[in-house]
């Protein structure tokens, strides 16, 4: 098996939805939404997809001015792929097209907690998240 990662491409809701319910992540975000699920890809500022042969396998989403932060928001593996270092690999793909000493923040769910330290991941407890309007 060799996994082929990819940048630039156009994903489309209906794929990531599917990836969303294959890696677990579609517990976490709107899949009953396509159109903001296709929102979420569209204005993200980068996108790396993994792929064996065709069939999409592992994605990163981040919100990013490329400089200063990066919000790694969607990091997900189908689960079928998981412990094989792509996951690891999405967030080295993602850290290349960033500046050195651009940082990496995200959310994670509390189970996945142990996977972002064995990446280099810090836990910050001074975030604070505002959802809604105020």
């Amino acid at each position: 098996m060799t996994i082929v990662y990819r940048d630039g491409v156009a994903l489309d809701a209906a794929a990531a939805i599917d990836l969303f319910a294959r890696s677990t992540l579609a517990e976490r975000r709107p899949v009953h939404r396509a159109e903001v699920i296709g929102e979420m890809f569209r204005r993200a500022d980068l996108v790396i997809t993994a792929w064996d042969g065709e069939l999409l396998v592992g994605v990163s989403r981040t919100l990013t001015d490329f400089s200063y932060v990066a919000y790694l928001a969607d990091l997900a593996v189908d689960e079928a792929y998981q412990r094989q270092g792509i996951g690891r690999q999405l967030v080295e793909q993602t850290r290349r097209h960033l500046k050195p000493e651009c940082m990496i923040v995200l959310l994670a769910a509390p189970a996945a907690n142990a996977y972002y330290a064995k990446l280099g991941f810090a836990h910050n407890p001074r975030a604070w998240v505002l959802q809604g309007r105020l």
